[in-house]
């Protein structure tokens, strides 16, 4: 059961960022300006997980360990975040949301197989198999379908 619940979490949270799409691309019109969407988009939702940590910890009954070093790498998430979302604002009204989503799955279905094929950060390594490069082939094909028919 744990696994259908996991699966519906990910297949939700597919959907929020193919919402967030349009959502941030009308956005970026109605400020005459892309980028000064993406920054709204990312100070809302840094101020909603800001509340989502602090409810967290106090269910938790602890907090973060701020003080605790962390290498500058690990804070390359945002920036990675932000060329999702920079992106996806501008390639939205120009090639179309299923386009844009199609385009952002097979990328990372193909950055997920090398990063898993060379156990990045710790990832547990999983090595090449037909049915992996098959998936990918499948899912490369079907952008390809959505994006040119």
């Amino acid at each position: 059961m744990d696994a259908v619940l996991w699966a519906l979490l990910g297949v939700v949270a597919g959907a929020c960022i193919a919402v967030q799409a349009p959502l941030n691309t009308q956005l970026g019109k109605d400020l005459a300006m892309p980028v000064a969407a993406a920054a709204m988009s990312f100070l809302a939702g840094a101020v909603v997980l800001v509340v989502v940590m602090l409810v967290v910890s106090r269910v938790q009954g602890s907090g973060p360990h701020w003080a605790a070093p962390a290498p500058w790498l690990y804070f390359a998430g945002g920036t990675l975040g932000t060329v999702y979302v920079t992106a996806a604002i501008l390639l939205t009204p120009r090639i179309g949301a299923a386009a844009v989503m199609a385009l952002s799955v097979a990328g990372q279905l193909l950055a997920g197989i090398v990063l898993d094929r060379i156990g990045f950060m710790g990832l547990a390594v999983r090595e090449l198999s037909f049915g992996r490069i098959a998936g990918a082939v499948l899912l490369v094909a079907g952008v390809l379908l959505i994006r040119l028919f």
